[in-house]
């Protein structure tokens, strides 16, 4: 399921991109990457996909998968909130 994700993901899909870079956060059915979780979370946020915008801004928080953030997890929880986002 997570190669046809990616191969999706690659077509621009956000909520793809969001699915994929879950299953890279937690290791499902891929190696567990942050790194590249932050990439597809960062792809689909881009497009204003709120859960992609929450989840990115919980690794810029805790500086999983790149370098701790928490001006860019501000930006991208408020992002979130905008959308009446609420985890």
């Amino acid at each position: 399921a997570a190669r046809f994700y990616g191969l999706a993901a690659e077509q621009g899909l956000a909520a793809t991109q969001f699915n994929l870079a879950m299953f890279c956060e937690n290791g499902r059915g891929v190696p567990q990457d942050d790194a590249k979780a932050a990439r597809f979370y960062r792809l689909a946020a881009e497009q204003s996909y709120a859960k992609a915008q929450n989840n990115l801004a919980m690794l810029c928080e805790h500086g999983r998968g790149m370098p701790q953030d928490l001006g860019e997890a501000a930006r991208y929880y408020h992002l979130a909130a905008e959308q009446e986002f609420a985890r």
